[in-house]
């Protein structure tokens, strides 16, 4: 086809059997699309959580460094048996972005999407181009820009999984750790469109003004020395009996399921020495702490500690489901599911060891975004 580079810049990680974690950008080869796939330009992908993850895996930040265009640091020995499947294989980063079809396969549904600004969600973002299927790829509104749509899939579609898995396991208000972060604000803002009750828990004055701000109603400051009364108070005047917590590590999870147990005694009803009959469940979705969870099993027999992930989540909820809450984020893009960021930066920075110890930090409020055609 006419017009389609032959190569752009990817950006590689690689944790080396050595014990050493490379980064660095190469010229790949661009696939020209063929039947249904369509070959967009990404201009927009965000830095999150997850990216981090594949991105920089475990290795010590303090031992970064850069030269002639590759950034390496050093990865503790404990870690690479746990990376044994990863070791010396260059990966392609970032989960998903958006950007402008700028090439069709001749499938119908492939030509209908020429030139236009899409998300996309599949790997390999953190790169000029990308093709994939037609079907993957979600058109956005036309006013919006790729930086509007960069978000569209992990943050909103993972809020909305909450409410979800809420609904289906026969829950009726939920309870969100690390809650002023963008998910989380997200979060809040579908919940007080459905008329959920939602119990924030953060981590310091600051960041319970930011979700006051925008209307929430149960804001918990683990900081504060009356944190467990008042995660107590919430818990009885919502009767949340779920939780999210994206520390993962820490006391956090037990002190959640322990304020449930005391929220259902509070409520009455007979003795029993095996706890409450009210069912009890968190669901660990992210590491911000890496500890071990502790738990003080204070809570009784009834609950449940597991892991939640947006993927798995969506092969259950099936095609028919993934996609009225891919419409719900189209529709709301620029009002529930807005995403704002710190800083706009380009490929080469994401090698920087300056930019990284400020994205890494995955601080409340500060959201980066990848363009990998600036500077270009």
């Amino acid at each position: 086809m006419a017009g389609i580079p032959q190569t752009g810049l990817q950006l590689l990680s690689t944790v080396k059997s050595s014990g050493e974690l490379e980064l660095r950008l190469a010229d790949v080869p661009v696939a020209a699309p063929t039947g249904d796939e369509v070959l967009v330009r990404i201009e927009a992908s965000p830095i999150n959580p997850s990216d981090l993850g594949l991105l920089l895996g475990p290795a010590d930040i303090s031992t970064l460094k850069s030269e002639g265009g590759v950034t390496t640091a050093k990865v503790p020995e404990q870690f690479l048996k746990a990376l044994a499947a990863r070791l010396d294989q260059p990966m392609p980063v970032g989960n998903e972005g958006a950007g402008v079809v700028i090439a069709a396969g001749p499938d119908a549904k492939a030509q209908a999407l020429m030139g236009k600004t899409v998300a996309l969600l599949g790997g390999a973002m953190y790169g000029q181009y990308r093709t994939v299927k037609a079907g993957d790829v979600l058109p956005l509104p036309a006013d919006a820009t790729a930086a509007d749509g960069a978000s569209c899939f992990v943050n909103p579609l993972t809020a909305l999984g909450m409410t979800e898995t809420m609904r289906a396991e026969g829950h009726t208000a939920l309870v969100h750790t690390a809650a002023a972060s963008n998910l989380g604000q997200m979060l809040n803002k579908i919940c007080i469109k459905d008329g959920i009750d939602l119990v924030n828990i953060v981590r310091s004055p600051e960041q319970a003004k930011i979700l006051k701000d925008i209307g929430a109603k149960y804001v918990i400051d683990s900081s504060a020395p009356t944190f467990q009364d008042d995660l107590l108070q919430a818990l009885i005047a919502t009767n949340a009996t779920i939780a999210f917590d994206a520390i993962g590590g820490g006391k956090l999870a037990g002190q959640i399921l322990a304020g449930m147990e005391a929220a259902a005694n509070a409520k009455g009803g007979a003795y029993s020495r095996y706890g409450s009959s009210v069912f009890k469940q968190v669901y660990i979705y992210g590491g911000l702490d890496t500890r071990p969870s502790e738990l003080n099993r204070n809570f009784g027999l009834s609950w449940s500690l597991g892991g939640w992930l947006l993927t798995p989540f969506l092969a259950k909820l099936g095609a028919e489901g993934t996609q009225r809450l891919r419409q719900r984020v189209v529709d709301e893009l620029k009002t529930t599911f807005a995403s704002h960021y710190t800083a706009e930066i380009s490929l080469a920075e994401v090698l920087d060891p300056k930019v990284i110890a400020a994205y890494q930090k995955k601080a409340t409020g500060e959201k980066f975004l990848v363009n990998p055609a600036k500077g270009l």
